[in-house]
């Protein structure tokens, strides 16, 4: 199921559909993946970049690659920093972020991205814009912290997530994973969990009727309760 989420003060979202969702398998803006173009729908003129996850790690290269990416798409590129969690309590720019129509999450901390984010109104914010038909997209920890449990880069367990997908993960970069750490993560997989493996270069992309799809030349890897299974057995 798709977790209940808080309404956010900034805009209303009763009666709204939520617009695609791409969880994409890490190194965004880096090459031309096929889902940034898919995710260029009506309506998108810019594309609003959080660099939050990358807060220690130059997160403005990530934006200016960023722009690189989507100006050669013909979309302009806005980096918001909110890289501290005084950033994301900020009602300003949560009310920027509500206005949104693409907002991208990105950086490779997933645990410095929950941090700031989690419980703030900014992130209110990324779920009312969402709620209001505006894509969402989260590359490596961006696509993590959307999930509630996400795996924990420091084990392969399970920690809490931002929760706006309730009993699914994902696994970014699944690709460059060992057999041992994929085997640990599946072992402690709790029964009604299903867990998706990305490579880098695809995405696992939910469209806004709730079906799911993978993009990209990479195949996606599904479990459920930590076994074999396909993209039909996740919630609509």
């Amino acid at each position: 199921m798709i977790r209940e989420r808080p309404s956010a003060p900034v805009l209303s979202t009763v009666g709204a559909m939520s617009g695609p969702l791409a969880l994409v398998g890490g190194s965004p803006f880096r090459t031309a993946l096929p889902v940034e173009a898919e995710l260029v729908v009506d309506g998108v003129d810019e594309v609003l970049v959080l660099p939050t996850g990358a807060a220690y790690e130059h997160p403005q290269r990530l934006v200016d690659a960023a722009t690189e990416r989507f100006g050669a798409l013909g979309v302009r590129v806005r980096g918001i920093d909110v890289l501290r969690r005084p950033d994301a309590l900020d009602e300003a720019t949560a009310a920027d972020v509500a206005a949104a129509r693409f907002v991208y999450l990105a950086g490779t901390s997933p645990l410095h991205l929950r941090s700031v984010l989690k419980e703030t109104p900014v992130w209110e914010a990324v779920v009312a814009a969402w709620d209001d038909g505006a894509v969402l997209a989260g590359a490596d920890a961006g696509a993590m912290v959307l999930c509630d449990p996400m795996v924990d880069p420091r084990g392969g367990a399970f920690t809490v997530g931002l929760g706006l997908l309730a009993n699914v993960t994902v696994i970014p970069g699944f690709d460059t994973w060992s057999e041992d750490a994929v085997h640990r993560t599946r072992a402690l997989c709790p029964a009604d969990l299903v867990i998706v493996g990305v490579p880098e270069g695809s995405a696992l992309v939910r469209d806004p009727d709730g079906a799911w799809r993978g993009v990209g030349p990479g195949e996606l890897k599904v479990f459920v309760g930590g076994q074999p299974g396909s993209l039909e057995d996740l919630p609509r």
